[in-house]
């Protein structure tokens, strides 16, 4: 996936979720963040950032923050950028098959359907910031949504779909994945009761520049 327009910057603040402050040439500019995670380890004061220019040129934010360098590190921050890295990568997983996004099944919509003549598959996306000493984990904050798309996906298996769940781990130079059991404790039992059914668990690094992200090799899993 690719953005267009991407400047560096320096970051200032965040007062909420949605908004940050960073400064660009001199200037301040109030910036969307496109992630509504903690990101507390990546957004610290002083740090560099980038920004994508909004299409729309009367939007009250001109810019979107998406990605944050740590510790020479190049993170993508943007939550919506797992979903499209995947989508572009699935063909090369599931060649020859039918893929669809937003797929509703029960009372979840989840990231994609997948048919390869006679399997059906469900596929779930989670996108992965969180980083300490080279080990990624997720989530970053409780997620209840997470966790019941989780358990819907197990179910699945019993009615004969097959079921995935991707972490998208957002940088590269990782050691392996993990589950944040500490931060959410729900989440964590629901993937092992999950893979334990038979869902099974992906873990991808990614290639990532300002201007790119694409999904790269496979990370180690620690359940």
């Amino acid at each position: 996936m690719t953005y267009d327009k991407i400047i560096k910057a320096k970051f200032l603040s965040r007062p909420n979720r949605f908004i940050a402050y960073a400064e660009v040439d001199g200037r301040i500019e109030k910036c969307h963040v496109k992630n509504t995670g903690r990101c507390r380890e990546l957004l610290v004061e002083g740090c560099t950032v980038y920004l994508e220019q909004a299409k729309n040129p009367d939007r009250k934010t001109r810019f979107d923050l998406v990605a944050v360098e740590k510790n020479g590190i190049l993170i993508n921050m943007d939550s919506y950028a797992p979903n499209l890295a995947v989508g572009e990568f699935l063909p090369k997983l599931f060649p020859d098959s039918k893929i669809r996004s937003e797929y509703n099944h029960g009372s979840s919509r989840f990231d994609f359907y997948i048919e390869d003549n006679d399997r059906r598959i469900l596929l779930e996306v989670k996108g992965v910031t969180l980083e300490n000493d080279g080990v990624v984990m997720f989530p970053d904050a409780p997620t209840e949504r997470g966790a019941k798309h989780v358990s819907e996906l197990a179910e699945s298996v019993g009615k004969g779909y097959e079921a995935y769940l991707f972490f998208v781990v957002q940088m590269k130079g990782v050691k392996y994945f993990t589950l944040n059991a500490a931060t959410d404790p729900k989440f964590a039992d629901e993937v092992r009761k999950a893979a334990a059914c038979g869902v099974k668990i992906l873990a991808y690094d990614c290639t990532v520049t300002p201007e790119t992200m694409e999904i790269n090799e496979r990370v180690e899993i620690k359940l």
